[in-house]
């Protein structure tokens, strides 16, 4: 059993360790992961130049590119074939609603699947005094379900933990939907000693969309661990009819 571990906080992380030391009961742990930290860099491939692959120890190697690159290095360069599983994290912050678009830990997991390998991220909620024991706990029991039972084709898994004490017995676990964020305005504009302007990317938060039980949100507003199934295919099922009712590539549709 080769299980496949990478992150975005890069590759001296303590959730990753807490991860890797987790896992390793189940199988072999191969980390492949930034020499850095690279949070919200989404899905993200490095093509414009080559990447930097290097060995720490034995099984952990570092790279000077993208976790998507940190992936793609671990599945086809560093293993003999292809793992038996992936697991992303433990991010230092959520991964909640809108977010998983940004995250490059959420990013990992889905490149994975893009691969063909069962994946799943993980993340622990929390701005400070991270600790990473219970969410630790809990990806490796998701993990031994995932190695027991598979996961459909083209689906992974993300979870999100709330930041408990050490010991504490963990909380009911909810199989979620995706929720929503809501966003003050997205730049901070600042002034530097020389009067020239700058900008930081990153409003105020200011909430979610309320209203939904089943979401992960909701989830972790009550306390509970998450748990949402995530899917490759972008495609907007609910539209599809109503979108062919526009004509769009029809002939005659047109005018000349």
């Amino acid at each position: 059993m080769n299980i496949l571990l990478s992150n975005d906080d890069g590759v001296y992380a303590p959730g990753l360790l807490a991860l890797a030391e987790a896992l390793a009961p189940l199988g072999r742990v191969v980390v492949v992961a930034p020499d850095r930290e690279r949070s919200a860099v989404a899905h993200s491939l490095t093509l414009h130049r080559p990447l930097r692959l290097r060995e720490l120890r034995d099984g952990w190697y570092s790279a000077d590119g993208t976790p998507t690159d940190c992936v793609h290095l671990g599945v086809h360069a560093v293993l003999e074939s292809p793992p038996d599983l992936l697991v992303a994290g433990i991010n230092a912050g959520g991964n909640l609603g809108d977010d998983l678009t940004y995250s490059g830990t959420v990013g990992v997991a889905l490149e994975g699947a893009l691969l063909g390998v069962p994946s799943v991220s993980v993340s622990l909620v929390a701005r400070k005094n991270f600790n990473f024991a219970p969410a630790a706990r809990v990806a490796a029991d998701i993990a031994g379900q995932i190695i027991e039972r598979g996961l459909p084709e083209r689906v992974f898994l993300n979870v999100n933990v709330p930041n408990l004490p050490e010991g504490a017995a963990l909380p009911e676990i909810r199989v979620t939907k995706q929720g929503r964020r809501i966003f003050g305005s997205g730049i901070v504009k600042k002034e530097d000693p020389r009067g020239g302007e700058y900008y930081w990317i990153g409003g105020s938060e200011l909430g979610y969309v309320d209203g939904d039980e089943d979401s992960d949100v909701a989830a972790l507003a009550a306390g509970c661990i998450s748990v949402t199934p995530l899917n490759t295919d972008l495609t907007s099922g609910g539209f599809l009819s109503d979108l062919s009712s526009w004509g769009i590539g029809q002939k005659g549709g047109g005018q000349n």
